[in-house]
């Protein structure tokens, strides 16, 4: 892609099935809309964040690994049919799984990425990468490549913003309007400050998504 000289580039990491990188997402394309903004969409893997950590609840751990598959659909686009496609497969999938808060089972995850990949023009076929590992190489890639920007103990989504990676914003709702761009512009100020690490506090009600 082509960028312009009032342009500003973001890369965006993401897990599909993550609430928080829809909701960062939803943010950015509203900033989009206000703003000249190139957003490049990677794949990121909440079971792969939890890999080898000590901390996580076996609960949790089953639940992330259970639920991969979706991530390795998205990298299997990807591959398939390069970036763009996965931004326009991402917002297909999302406005299908974060209709609501709840938590989908992998059936409806299935039909998920099915209507997704139907609503895009994309293969069918790509559907199969749920249930195989044949995409887990690749996914880890461009999982490090997001991680490695930021350290370890991060979650998801990962913005870079005029080169500079941080983990979030988690964003329980989606800003709106003006107020996205305000919400934009502080976490510029924030990730252009070399020496801002962290800000942060519980989340104690589930996220919005309208």
């Amino acid at each position: 892609m082509v960028t312009t000289p009032d342009e500003t580039v973001v890369d965006f990491w993401f897990d599909p099935v993550c609430p928080y990188s829809w909701t960062a997402s939803r943010w950015l394309g509203e900033v989009g809309r206000r703003r000249p903004l190139q957003v490049h969409h990677h794949v990121l893997s909440l079971y792969l964040l939890n890999e080898h950590r000590t901390d996580v609840a076996d609960d949790y751990r089953v639940n992330v690994e259970r639920l991969r598959g979706p991530s390795r659909v998205a990298t299997a686009v990807v591959g398939r049919s390069g970036e763009r496609a996965l931004g326009a497969f991402y917002q297909a999938f999302g406005q299908l799984v974060f209709d609501r808060w709840r938590h989908p089972s992998a059936e409806e995850y299935h039909l998920a990425v099915r209507s997704a990949l139907a609503a895009t023009g994309l293969p069918a076929d790509l559907e199969d990468a749920m249930d195989s590992d044949g995409q887990d190489a690749a996914l880890r890639r461009s999982h490090q490549q997001g991680v490695a920007l930021v350290g370890s103990e991060v979650g998801t989504p990962i913005v870079r913003l005029d080169g500079v990676a941080f983990f979030g914003p988690v964003l329980n709702a989606i800003p709106r309007g003006e107020e996205a761009v305000r919400v934009f512009d502080g976490a510029r100020l924030l990730a252009g400050y070399p020496q801002f690490f962290e800000l942060k506090r519980t989340r104690t009600r589930p996220p919005v998504f309208t």
